[in-house]
């Protein structure tokens, strides 16, 4: 089995703002403050969504499926108390395509919810990962 080690730099700019990414890539901007970019927990949100979405997509290209929309509205609880690290993150699938029914749909979620997505795996085992469905 290989390894691979992910290298990434981040740069405070100002304030809370710091911009960042893999050396010699495309960079973001994350802000502590969330007022000129997302902030860090908005962020793992962002992120656990994009990867599930690029799982989601994957599988249904390879089930021939030819899709039209892929929207994912995320959302974490929170603790009250510190460290306020989320507790439960939901994600809500929106999706539309030729060849596209509810079977398929919910197999590539729970694909990538339960198998693939490496944002969501990297997470702590006790924060409860819930999805839903809709087809347009």
């Amino acid at each position: 089995m290989t390894t691979e080690t992910k290298r990434a730099s981040l740069t405070w700019q100002e304030r809370f703002v710091f911009r960042g990414g893999e050396p010699g890539g495309p960079a973001m901007v994350i802000d502590g403050d969330g007022a000129a970019a997302p902030g860090p927990m908005l962020t793992l949100l962002l992120a656990a969504a994009a990867c599930s979405g690029s799982d989601v997509v994957s599988i249904l290209e390879k089930m021939r499926v030819g899709l039209r929309e892929l929207r994912i509205e995320v959302s974490g609880e929170r603790r009250e108390e510190q460290p306020r690290r989320y507790t439960a993150i939901h994600l809500e699938y929106h999706l539309r395509g030729e060849g596209l029914d509810e079977a398929k749909a919910r197999r590539a979620v729970e694909l990538s919810t339960e198998k693939y997505c490496s944002v969501l795996h990297s997470l702590a085992a006790d924060i409860r990962v819930t999805h839903g469905l809709t087809l347009g």
